[in-house]
Formats: structure tokens, C-alpha cells, sequence
């Protein structure tokens, strides 16, 4: 088979990692080729409008950001924006057996809120003091995430507190949050953070849950979770946008499927419509799953990887009621708003799914991003009020949906549903917006689902379980390295992979590009 081009570097994957890996690399004044297998890039942190005749365009999978450095986005001279919540949270709750009220969390009404809720100052002072340590740890650690990474060691040294290190690097982090606060909704509340997209017990001697925690509070070295304007495809078209404009060449509808190297030039065949061919290139880089990178290479599979969540998409004509009346829906939805996940709660939620069960109390969160960016809407859907909301369900592992992925996704579905509804006055079917042809607005994706869509080994969102952000005997000098000398992985599933961050991409570059 000829080689048909020759390039610096050759990218395997047209996600966001793979995009900024290209720009910098680009930039740099190398030759990049981006190989996407789909009709479009963006991978994950894509908008789509998936409605028939209805103008609104959704975040389809990753939907906040938080990871992604400020740094990156000024070397990339990248036309993109976030916009902060007004509300961090609200999580409603029934007390006395009977009556609704709620846990809001947004700035100075947070302290009678807690006090409303618990009947004291204590619960509010513990949360103020445990985030106030985790803050510190973010400050500390984020800069890191685009450094070569530290050893185990100076990252501690770095951290320069104990007890956070504790609680966060050795012991689980269901100790902490039982010593910390006494309340189980407050407690269920700091515990999803370590829950997103990680089928893990707040007890996981793994520490499982606690790596997925950390990177879920040290975003921007504050933890804060941004709304992208625009959408999460204003990001990935900013991103193709630089790379194009520094000379990276993009093919879409071109799927790597087999890397040959011998550690100095490697050759990646590609096939198309109209057959395979072959690139030739210097470097090449992996924006896909570790799994796929070893398929690509003919190299031994790593560990199963498997998802564990529900994500909806959904379109309302209106907000729903709530039955707290404290809480106005704008207030209460503008921020990530909690569903059935006491601590309990998610503790039962997570023994049910370990059984091989659906949880009978499906835990999740939800958000309205047209609260905070109305453009996503079009000016007729904005005018008349519509909202979009959009919920992330824990604890739904892909071993429940691998018999019957309809079946399950749709009981799911619906028991999760219902446990909103019971913190409503009116059901929020009565809210739905329809479309063209007359269906309701709200579309689910399971593990399964992302599998077949996107290629997420077991429909993991992070590709593969979360690795603390420090070095160790597997890793190279950037967490991006593999046993190919000329071959890196750029995706998720790299150490200080996950979420929408770009991290991996710009540290694939800088190893490319040896800094």
C-alpha cells in the first residue's frame, strides 16, 4: 500500500484533546494531519440540535467546564467563553415526614439555608472549613495539570497540608465526609462529586471515588463547573478553528484503523468510502480510548473499562413548580439541582446496581443551561420561554443495560424521572416540549448508547478509571507517553485525562515538541 502523505504528526481522533494538540503542534510550525472517523469533529463535546424542527442546540454529551486551563485558551487565541452559575446547588429535601424544603447553596443566602435545613450554624461552618481545604488543594494542584507531572512527593510537598492529603490521596473519602458533617443530605451532597461517570462506594478501598473528586474540585484552582457559551461545540469549533488557522489539516470521514511503527517513523492506514491508503508521519498521536490505542498498535488490550451513568437531554416549554416555595425553579435549576442523593440514598443506589439491579431511587443531577446562556435557544423558543434542562444520573453501570439496552434505559428513565416529580407540584411531562412530529423533547444515552455512538470502551466517559495527577513507575515524563517511542496518547485516557480539559492534548504537544 503507498504512502500517500507525510506529515510531522499524524492525529488519530478529531476530539477536543485531539484539536488543541493539533493547534499547538501547528503553531509550532510542525506539518498535522487530524484523521476524524466521523462527519464532524468535537467527539464528545459536541452541539447538536437532536429535536426534529426544533431550534435548539444542546450539548448532546459533556455539557460544563471546568478543567479546561485559561492557559490554553490564551495559546490558542481561542474565540471562546464560560459564564458563571448564580447558584452553586439546590437539593430538595422532606422533613417531618411531610414538609418540603431544600438545601440552596448560592452565596450569602447559603448560611440560613443550611440553618433552615439542619436547625444549626454547624453543618454550614463544617462545609465552609472542608471546602476552604479543598480550595487550598486546588490553588496548589491545578497549575500543575499542564507541567510535567510531579512525583508522588513533591505533589504532597506541594500540597503542604496533611490532613488534606489525608483525606484526599490516602484514606477513602467516606471517613472524611462521616467525620465532617453530620447531616445525610449535606453529606450526599459533597459526596457526588466523587461519583461522576465512577461506579465506586464512598468506602472504595480503591480510593476510586477520591480521584474522581479531586478532579471534580480543583477545576480553574477553584472547582467552580462553567456554563460554555454557545454550547460545548462553540468550544470544539474554536478549537478546529485554530488548528486550521495555524495550518493543521482536518479530514473527516477518515478512520484510522492500524499504526505500524518502528519507533522513529510510523505509518497510519486509513480507510475512507473509497478504500485505504496510508499517512506517513514523524509522530502520532491517539485521541481515543487506551483500548483503541492498542488495537490500533496490535498491542495486548488494558483492563475493561465501564461506564456508570445516565445522561438526558431535555427541552421544556417552561419550568416546572417546585413544592418548596422558598425556592424560585429559576433560582433552584440555574445551578446543578440534586435528586435522591442523600448519602443514604446513593449508598443504596450503589448496593441495588452492584447487585445487577436498577437502583430503585435513581440518584441524579440536573441543570438548565439557558438560564445562564439563552443562546443556545433560538429567538422564538427564547421569547415564549422555553428552557433546556439536562440530567446526569450516578450509579447506572453498563453490566444493567448489556441484556436489554432499550428495556433498561427506559425503566431507568422513567424511575428517575419520578423521583424529580416528587419534588414537584405538577409532572414535569406536563412542562415537555414537543417536537415536529409531535414527540416529547428528551432523549437518554446510556453507557451502552455512548459505546456504539462515540466508541467509549464499556461507555466510560474518562475512557478508563482516573489516575492521581502524580507520576509513577507506569508513567512517562507527561502522562502521555506509551511503550512506542513516536506514539502518544492524547485522549481522556491519559493520566490527568477526563473531562472537557484539553490537558491531555497540550501535554501530548508538549511531548511531541520535547519541552
Amino acid at each position: 500500500m503507498p504512502v500517500r502523505d507525510s506529515f510531522d504528526a499524524v492525529i488519530v481522533g478529531g476530539g477536543h484533546n485531539g484539536l488543541v494538540a493539533a493547534a499547538y503542534l501547528a503553531r509550532a510550525g510542525q506539518s498535522v494531519l487530524v484523521l476524524e472517523r466521523l462527519g464532524a469533529t468535537g467527539g464528545a463535546a459536541v452541539s447538536t440540535r437532536p429535536f426534529a424542527g426544533v431550534d435548539a442546540r444542546l450539548s448532546r454529551y459533556s455539557y460544563l467546564v471546568s478543567l479546561l486551563p485559561s492557559k490554553i485558551v490564551r495559546d490558542l487565541g481561542l474565540d471562546f467563553a464560560v459564564r458563571k452559575r448564580t447558584v452553586s446547588s439546590y437539593t430538595p429535601a422532606v422533613r417531618d415526614g411531610r414538609r418540603p424544603t431544600g438545601l440552596l447553596v448560592a452565596g450569602e443566602g447559603t448560611r440560613d439555608s443550611f440553618a433552615a435545613l439542619t436547625g444549626s450554624d454547624r453543618e454550614y461552618e463544617a462545609w465552609q472549613r472542608f471546602y476552604g481545604r479543598t480550595g487550598q488543594v486546588a490553588e496548589r494542584v491545578f497549575p500543575t495539570l499542564t507541567e510535567p507531572l510531579p512525583t508522588r512527593e513533591a505533589l504532597r510537598e506541594r500540597i503542604d497540608d496533611a490532613d488534606a492529603w489525608r483525606m484526599l490521596f490516602e484514606e477513602p473519602l467516606g471517613m472524611a465526609v462521616e467525620d465532617t458533617f453530620d447531616d445525610d443530605l449535606v453529606r450526599g451532597v459533597v459526596l457526588t462529586d466523587a461519583l461522576i461517570g465512577t461506579f465506586a462506594d464512598a468506602h472504595d478501598s480503591s480510593l476510586l471515588q477520591n480521584r474522581c473528586f479531586l478532579y471534580h474540585v480543583i477545576g480553574g484552582g477553584t472547582g467552580d463547573w462553567d456554563v460554555p457559551v454557545g454550547g460545548m461545540g462553540a468550544l470544539t469549533d474554536a478549537l478546529a478553528g485554530a488548528a486550521l488557522a495555524a495550518g493543521a489539516q482536518i479530514r473527516t470521514g477518515h478512520e484510522a484503523v492500524r499504526i505500524d511503527t518502528d519507533g522513529t517513523h510510523a505509518e497510519v492506514t486509513v480507510r475512507t468510502d473509497s478504500g485505504e491508503s496510508a499517512v506517513g508521519a514523524r509522530r502520532v498521536l491517539v485521541n481515543a480510548s487506551p483500548q483503541a490505542l492498542a488495537a490500533l498498535l496490535g498491542d495486548a488490550p488494558p483492563a475493561a473499562a465501564e461506564g456508570a451513568q445516565l445522561k438526558v437531554n431535555m427541552l421544556l416549554t417552561r419550568l416546572p413548580r417546585l413544592r418548596d416555595r422558598s425556592v424560585d425553579p429559576r433560582r433552584a435549576f440555574a445551578g446543578t439541582f440534586h435528586i435522591a442523593e442523600g448519602y443514604g440514598q446513593l449508598a443504596d443506589a450503589y448496593r441495588d446496581a452492584a447487585a445487577g439491579r436498577l437502583p430503585a431511587s435513581p440518584p441524579s443531577e440536573i441543570y438548565c443551561h439557558s438560564l445562564t446562556d439563552p443562546s443556545i435557544l433560538g429567538a422564538d423558543l427564547a421569547a415564549r420561554g422555553y428552557q433546556t434542562l439536562t440530567l446526569f444520573g450516578l450509579h447506572a453501570p453498563a453490566r444493567l443495560f448489556a441484556a436489554d439496552n432499550e428495556g433498561a434505559r427506559a425503566a431507568l428513565l422513567e424511575a428517575t424521572l419520578a423521583e424529580l416529580d416528587a419534588h414537584l407540584e405538577e409532572p414535569l411531562s406536563d412542562c415537555m416540549a414537543l417536537d415536529a412530529n409531535g414527540a416529547p423533547c428528551i432523549e437518554a444515552k446510556t453507557p451502552v448508547d455512548l459505546e456504539r455512538e462515540l466508541r467509549l470502551p464499556g461507555g466510560h466517559i474518562f475512557h478508563r478509571d482516573l489516575a492521581f495527577p502524580y507520576a509513577t513507575a507506569e508513567t512517562g515524563r507527561w502522562g502521555v507517553e506509551t511503550a512506542h517511542a513516536n506514539v502518544l496518547l492524547c485522549g481522556a485516557g491519559a493520566v490527568r485525562g477526563g473531562g472537557v480539559s484539553g490537558v491531555p492534548g497540550h501535554n501530548a504537544a508538549m511531548a511531541a515538541l520535547g519541552r
